[in-house]
């Protein structure tokens, strides 16, 4: 099995697109339940690895690297339409 989708900390919400991902393609990382990407996700960008609310952290390599600006579905590419920097709202 090889694997498309790169998971570094058990703390991340979000995985990394080893390479193109297209929509209904299944993620496949080490210790997650399949899922399909509701969406195409291109390489080296996130992809929501669970549900996740309006104005919740987005953790990345264990590090908060956002917050969402609305929900986002499991699958769904995670990227500047639907996150913010807490760093530059301030």
């Amino acid at each position: 099995m090889r694997y498309n989708v790169l998971i570094i900390d058990g703390r991340d919400n979000v995985g990394v697109a080893l390479r193109d991902l297209a929509a209904g393609e299944e993620v496949l990382s080490p210790g997650v339940e399949k899922f399909a990407a509701e969406e195409a996700v291109p390489a080296s960008h996130k992809v929501a690895l669970r549900d996740i609310a309006v104005g919740e952290e987005i953790v990345k390599y264990g590090e908060v690297v956002g917050v969402s600006a609305q929900e986002i579905r499991r699958g769904a590419w995670v990227h500047t339409h639907n996150l913010e920097s807490e760093r530059w709202k301030k």
